[in-house]
């Protein structure tokens, strides 16, 4: 688990890499994305709780993951996701998620190189 001095120095070294935006691939800017999106949910305490959980994946994954009604499925889902079962999401267990539904995407997004 992550400590809040540990949390501030993610902070620090994100905003020494700001100055290299430019330089950076696309795939190590979507990598950023996705490490901003998890602290923006889960601010200086880098965990997810349930809720925050249930606002990230409506507000920023609703194209690829339906939005979650039902608390039946959250509670499904988190309990998947909370290896450590300590009734939090560290940024471990969340990437386990993101990596599942790139997976599960892959097929929509590839290009079919085959029948040019």
């Amino acid at each position: 688990m992550e400590t809040s001095s540990e949390c501030e120095r993610v902070g620090e070294k994100e905003e020494a890499r700001q100055a290299s935006m430019d330089s950076m691939s696309d795939l190590e800017r979507g990598m950023l994305t996705v490490i901003r999106v998890f602290h923006k949910y889960s601010g200086q305490k880098c965990n997810l709780k349930k809720a925050e959980l249930k606002a990230l994946i409506n507000n920023e994954m609703n194209n690829f993951i339906k939005k979650i009604h039902e608390n039946e499925t959250l509670d499904e889902l988190f309990a998947d996701l909370d290896q450590n079962g300590d009734l939090e999401i560290d940024f471990k267990e969340f990437i386990a998620l993101i990596a599942m539904v790139t997976s599960a995407c892959e097929e929509l997004f590839t290009p079919d190189y085959h029948n040019d």
